[in-house]
């Protein structure tokens, strides 16, 4: 999981040791814990969203994968 990021801060992957920009959000939720509307969010790199999203989906968690819009702050 990713801390809170700061808005002048680059959202980061939330793989282990991971410290790349992400540019996915992976939504989901356990339905043994949360209610069906309830969604928490991993950030994904693009060299880990497969491997998140193949965690998530492998115990029925993934609802939604969206690429993360652009930051304005962020653009050069």
């Amino acid at each position: 999981m990713t801390d809170p990021t700061p808005a002048d801060e680059a959202p980061v992957c939330s793989s282990r040791g991971c410290r790349a920009p992400a540019s996915w959000a992976l939504r989901w939720n356990n339905p043994r814990l949360h209610t069906p509307d309830r969604r928490k969010t991993w950030l994904a790199c693009p060299a880990h969203r497969g491997s998140l999203g193949d965690f998530l989906d492998a115990r029925g968690f993934l609802r939604e994968v969206a690429a993360l819009p652009t930051s304005h702050t962020l653009e050069a």
